[in-house]
């Protein structure tokens, strides 16, 4: 009996975790079909791309890549999923290279939309109403890993609505995730050898509100960090609201977490926040600082930092700078606003040149450049326990709990495994060390 060809599928996925996540979801959906997944330069047979909206240079990567897809393979079908095609099918219509637009909700059936497409001849789209869906899409237990770190999903939608953000229309209203089926998916990457787990999702601090049970972010931590054989729980950017006296007293009892948070602020100035539709002051942000300072004495944060905001005057960017100083964040992520069409700062007055945008990030970046450095120097000459995730060159790297990234002689340590290391010096983006041996 002559053996039937396996039909090869390519993935090229855009934008966050949680879009890598859903990527693996997919693909393992295809992998039980009987379907092989190649790279993206191969000749497939299928091309998934998994499209990001959050900015329009976003939007114009996605057109990109979907066109260069149809060049690799002139007669491969062609799949736009994700956020992109999720708020823009009308722009995606108008693009010959394609052949499907499926939205958000649509991904988990995937194979079922490509198999009955695929003897057709003509484009179709299908597109729900996202704001409609109320209900967690669960792909199952997928159990993606990035290296060595696993990566979960607990929810999708966020409501809050901020001005320059598209995401609430692409991924609708929040949606949670299941406690059992969330623990069930760390479970397995347990047994499979995975230490650490990223806990991830459009808007993790809304974790639960959906839920007619009193249930929340708090609630899914303490039933993963009783997991037997997990070393780490690491939360991915979080909403800074959520920390409140009570949460991180509950927290700290976590031995688990991670002493780092990345607290998304957006803009240390006041005015600005509020232009943006940020639902907190600076005053009220540095309160959360000093709370988790308070119980976590070695933690690193991280944040956002957007420049050039429409009506973001040089006092407004000072304030914001002063406030960045003093905060003295771990590092900063600093974007330069981009005009998103469809939100409300995109038809704001007062839109800022690309020069000063430009000169504002100079500066920020300095800012990081000092405060992680100094960060780095506290440091040197103690031991911290580092979970080695990939080889460099002549070393291998991996992260401290608090995310400090550490080198050491590539024959010390292996990948996935846990060790003590002596801190040395300051070395490419962390520090070099030596592994203590025991």
């Amino acid at each position: 009996m002559e053996n039937k060809k396996k039909k090869t599928v390519s993935f090229v996925t855009l934008g966050c975790k949680v879009n890598q996540y859903e990527s693996n979801a997919m693909a393992q959906k295809f992998i039980e079909h009987g379907y092989q997944i190649v790279n993206f330069e191969s000749i497939a047979d299928i091309y998934i791309i998994n499209t990001c909206t959050v900015t329009n240079m976003s939007d114009k990567k996605s057109r990109q890549i979907i066109r260069r897809a149809k060049k690799i393979n002139k007669d491969a079908l062609i799949v736009a999923t994700g956020c992109y095609a999720q708020v823009a099918k009308d722009e995606l219509e108008k693009i010959n290279d394609i052949d499907l637009i499926l939205g958000v909700n649509e991904k988990n059936n995937i194979v079922e939309y490509i198999e009955q497409f695929s003897n057709k001849d003509e484009h179709e789209e299908f597109v729900s109403d996202i704001m409609s869906v109320k209900k967690y899409e669960d792909f199952g237990s997928i159990g993606y890993t990035e290296k060595t770190r696993g990566v979960i999903k607990v929810q999708d939608g966020c409501d809050r609505f901020c001005s320059y953000c598209i995401i609430p229309y692409a991924r609708g209203r929040v949606r949670s995730r299941k406690i059992d089926s969330v623990v069930a998916e760390v479970e397995k990457m347990v047994q499979d050898g995975i230490q650490e787990v990223v806990v991830t999702g459009i808007h993790v601090a809304s974790y639960g509100k959906d839920f007619k049970e009193n249930v929340g972010l708090i609630d899914l931590l303490a039933e993963i960090n009783k997991i037997e054989g997990l070393q780490r729980i690491r939360l991915s950017s979080i909403e800074p609201t959520i920390i409140t006296e009570e949460f991180i007293s509950k927290l700290k009892k976590l031995e688990k977490i991670c002493e780092h948070f990345h607290l998304s602020l957006q803009s240390g100035c006041n005015n600005t926040l509020k232009r943006m539709n940020r639902r907190y002051t600076i005053e009220q942000f540095k309160e959360i600082v000093n709370l988790i300072r308070r119980e976590y004495e070695n933690v690193a944060l991280t944040t956002d930092i957007i420049v050039g905001f429409p009506g973001e005057t040089e006092e407004e960017f000072n304030t914001t700078y002063e406030n960045l100083k003093e905060i003295n964040f771990y590092k900063l992520h600093v974007f330069k606003y981009s005009q998103r069409e469809g939100t409300k700062a995109a038809i704001m007055e007062n839109q800022i040149s690309p020069e000063i945008k430009e000169k504002r990030s100079e500066i920020l970046i300095k800012l990081t450049e000092e405060q992680k450095h100094n960060f780095h120097r506290k440091y040197i000459g103690k031991s911290e326990r580092v979970l080695f995730e990939q080889y460099e060159g002549d070393y291998i790297k991996g992260h401290t709990s608090n995310y400090i990234m550490v080198y050491v002689k590539k024959e010390d340590a292996n990948e996935n495994e846990m060790k003590e290391v002596f801190l040395e010096s300051e070395f490419r983006d962390g520090i070099k060390g030596s592994v203590i041996q025991m």
